[in-house]
């Protein structure tokens, strides 16, 4: 999803779960408000991704779309069926501003 209907879609969604996967470092230089943070290249990221609530629609978002994109798949194939990746991440969030 582009970054403007990616932006409209989680200030619409009051449920929906807003995903960063990106390192404690990359989050500490800004992040968008409200997100769960599980750091993709991290040991126990499946672990900690499948034990979300499978029924939440997720909005997932990395530095430029790939890890997120990666994060999607896995969570796919573990069973999560409404998933959203940011395309260009938090670099097309920043121009956005």
């Amino acid at each position: 999803m582009n970054v403007v209907e990616f932006k409209a879609a989680i200030e619409k969604e009051k449920d929906a779960v807003i995903l960063d996967v990106r390192t404690a470092q990359e989050v500490a230089e800004g992040a968008i408000k409200g997100a769960l943070v599980i750091d993709f290249m991290s040991n126990d990221f499946s672990d900690k991704i499948k034990n979300l609530d499978h029924s939440k629609k997720y909005y997932v978002y990395c530095r430029s779309g790939n890890r997120s994109g990666q994060a999607c798949q896995m969570m796919s194939q573990m069973g999560f069926q409404n998933l959203v990746n940011l395309d260009g991440g938090m670099m097309a969030w920043e121009r956005l501003r």
